[in-house]
């Protein structure tokens, strides 16, 4: 029997992602809402890198958080739309093994990394709003620096165990994964393994990795909503309240798909591709606009390059029309 399904396992080659059980004159509109969602991460996120890196106004630790938020969103959204936005337009809708373990081990990575951003960013609104006096010297650079690359350690860790877990499984049952991208869910359906342990495996990586991560997020806000009501001034208090309402509205958003996704019990696979594109392709271009259109200061720096691009432009053109 183990020979047998060492055979099968090695005899897989590709899979076949079979994404949404639409009629095919769906895929267009579909294809065109992916093109769409995709080419406005794009440019929500390159643009808020671009303009974190270029201002020196934002070399603060809120916004190294930020432009590595934007870096994470941008990495994983990739991982997962161009590939999903082919398959659209092919008959096979096939990925090789290779192919599928690459996609599985990035978006792990990129996903659990971003769920410890997320802690880290309540975290420094914690200690910018509760201690603003002690904020520079709590939040210095070397500790930003190790809080990022925490994130992407524990990222790293989580997504080579997973992956390692799910790809040592034997895959005899079937091709084809009921999906729109390589996720470990729709990968132990067609396993004919023993899922024990890897179910074991995935719950307590779960586990490990979102609850402590929404304890910080919820422990953080209770002591900014409690520091902010005691704020006399109602425009300080709207002011507070507009920044960290977006703030939880992203953790809400991405959590509830992934809680969704991963905790509650797998019974309803179309369901979970809807609560997928949430955190796949609507977090990553909510993000942007969120803490781009309520803030300030990304505001201001946005006109000070536009406006800058519009005066080269116009130079350009005037010296143009002299020649």
């Amino acid at each position: 029997m183990g020979d047998r399904e060492t055979s099968n396992h090695s005899e897989v080659t590709d899979f076949i992602l079979v994404g949404f059980k639409v009629h095919p004159e769906f895929h267009i509109l579909l294809f065109l809402f992916f093109l769409l969602v995709y080419a406005m991460i794009l440019l929500g996120n390159v643009g808020m890198m671009v303009i974190i890196i270029t201002d020196p106004r934002l070399n603060t630790p809120m916004y190294f958080f930020l432009g590595n938020l934007s870096f994470v969103d941008l990495f994983y959204s990739s991982v997962i739309a161009p590939k999903a936005m082919s398959n659209f337009w092919s008959e096979s809708k096939s990925i090789s093994y290779a192919g599928c373990v690459t996609q599985l081990f990035l978006f792990d990575l990129f996903i659990v990394s971003e769920g410890f951003l997320l802690a880290v960013m309540a975290y420094d609104r914690f200690i910018a709003i509760c201690n603003p006096l002690l904020y520079s010297v709590q939040m210095s650079t070397h500790l930003c620096v190790q809080f990022v690359a925490g994130s992407y350690f524990f990222g790293c860790i989580s997504s080579v165990l997973q992956t390692i877990m799910t790809f040592t499984l034997s895959f005899c049952a079937s091709r084809n994964i009921d999906h729109f991208y390589c996720d470990e869910r729709p990968l132990l359906r067609i396993s004919c393994s023993d899922l024990y342990i890897p179910n074991m495996v995935s719950f307590f990586l779960c586990t490990i990795i979102i609850l402590p991560t929404i304890i910080v997020i919820i422990v953080s806000y209770i002591y900014i909503v409690s520091t902010v009501l005691k704020i006399r001034s109602t425009e300080g208090r709207k002011k507070v309240f507009s920044t960290c309402s977006s703030h939880l509205g992203v953790v809400s958003v991405l959590y509830g798909a992934i809680i969704f996704m991963y905790v509650i019990p797998d019974r309803f696979p179309e369901l979970s591709k809807v609560a997928s594109l949430c955190y796949t392709l609507v977090t990553p271009m909510l993000n942007p606009l969120i803490y781009s259109l309520r803030n300030k200061d990304v505001k201001e720096a946005l006109r000070k390059i536009l406006g800058k691009n519009l005066f080269l432009f116009i130079s350009i053109l005037t010296e143009n029309r002299i020649k």
